[in-house]
């Protein structure tokens, strides 16, 4: 009860914060199309609707199962029609695509008031606000350069303290199958190939990242340090089970945490999945940054957001304003980021109440990061380059994981060729 109290005094607040009181005939209103339809998301994005409702809103949500191209196809299709969502869940470059059409919503006005400029991490905020002004809001920040343990695995392997390079991790790996426990937990997507990979090309060569990944250079994919990446990719590939294809992503989880396999690399929407099953951290699971072999602190970041259209209706645009200032609150920030696993994207909500071990460790390495100049946004997870580079790469990085017999410098250049072929 007192959780709904406090929502209904912000939902109170945020309806005088935009605006609303002066409008008697607007309702405020939204449809958020986004493609969390199942697990931690959807019970995480139902608590946004809880409190758009709870502000006096009318609640509705379009989601699309699947790939993030299916989101984006459910959007132009919309959008073609002439009917643009109110709001839709975007990142990254798409971001900017869409606001170079001139249909999105200028968020400017309540921004300001609200001193989002000070508040939203920096990295964000060139995504946010691509031509300077904001017409997107985060909801939070993921790091996807997480490596989780089994603690009953590693136990069992003689393994006491997690790895910090790749060489320990790759003797670590070794101990595990020598104990008879499958070194990594892997479900075989082109998403949760990417998210392996560009951990690993991360944590190998943070130069060769921001070339490859940020800057979209197919020289820097054809490099000799892409094939050394690859190289101990494949090694990682061979420490996998057979059984991985077209495995989901949190049944891997589960082989992880319950001792089947012993290391398993995911981004920290797993925290979500990993407390709705009762498992510990410390006791079942144990986390910490991905191999790296610079020793600097270091993180990938992705974040979900929420790219607002222009509408003609006043309800819809009463609506986004609500549902932007009900995002950016810190009462959602916290509620959000608690079901699902990220951490805020505002700097200043405190973690000490509610959050998992593994989230402040993330909010800390964060500070860390962004003040060794090591920060990068995810390739994985559509924040850096343009889908048709990404998706491009993204297929020979999965063909690789599929094809035993396909070299590290064939998979390198193919990954150049095919990204080279879109431009």
């Amino acid at each position: 009860m007192r959780m709904i109290g406090h929502i209904a005094r912000a939902a109170g607040i945020a309806v005088l914060a935009v605006g609303l009181a002066g409008a008697a005939l607007a309702e405020p209103k939204t449809n958020l199309l986004s493609q969390w339809d199942n697990g931690s998301d959807a019970a995480a994005i139902a608590k946004l609707g809880e409190m758009f409702n709870a502000a006096g809103g009318k609640w509705e949500a379009t989601s699309i199962a699947g790939h993030t191209a299916n989101t984006l196809a459910k959007l132009r299709a919309d959008v073609v029609a002439g009917n643009p969502p109110p709001a839709v869940q975007l990142k990254g470059p798409e971001i900017a695509e869409w606001n170079a059409t001139g249909m999105t919503l200028s968020l400017d006005e309540i921004a300001k008031q609200e001193n989002w400029d000070t508040l939203v991490a920096p990295e964000l905020l060139a995504v946010m606000k691509p031509k300077g002004a904001w017409v997107a809001v985060p909801m939070n920040i993921h790091r996807i350069n997480w490596m989780w343990a089994s603690k009953k695995a590693l136990d069992k392997a003689g393994i006491s303290d997690m790895p910090k390079t790749w060489a320990d991790f790759n003797a670590d790996a070794e101990k595990l199958k020598a104990a008879g426990i499958i070194p990594i937990a892997h479900g075989s997507a082109d998403w949760t190939d990417a998210t392996t990979f560009e951990t690993v090309v991360y944590g190998m060569n943070l130069d060769l990242f921001r070339k490859a990944f940020v800057e979209g250079d197919v020289a820097a994919m054809r490099s000799p340090e892409m094939v050394a990446a690859f190289e101990q990719f494949r090694k990682m590939i061979n420490w996998m089970d057979p059984g991985m294809a077209g495995r989901a992503w949190d049944a891997a989880a589960n082989m992880m945490l319950t001792g089947q396999a012993g290391f398993y690399f995911m981004g920290d929407w797993s925290i979500g999945t990993f407390n709705a099953a009762g498992f510990k951290e410390g006791v079942d699971y144990l986390c910490s940054r991905a191999p790296a072999d610079n020793g600097k602190p270091g993180f990938i970041l992705n974040s979900d957001s929420v790219v607002f259209f222009q509408q003609k209706d006043p309800d819809y645009l009463a609506g986004s304003k609500l549902l932007a200032h009900l995002i950016m609150s810190t009462d959602f920030q916290t509620i959000f980021n608690q079901a699902k696993g990220s951490i805020p994207a505002r700097l200043d909500v405190d973690l000490s109440k509610g959050f998992n071990p593994c989230q402040k460790q993330s909010q800390k390495d964060l500070a860390e990061s962004i003040k060794a100049g090591t920060l990068v946004r995810s390739f994985a997870h559509n924040m850096t380059i343009l889908q048709k580079y990404r998706g491009a790469a993204m297929e020979v990085i999965t063909e690789f994981v599929n094809t035993p017999g396909m070299s590290a410098a064939d998979a390198a250049k193919q990954m150049a060729d095919a990204v080279e072929a879109q431009q």
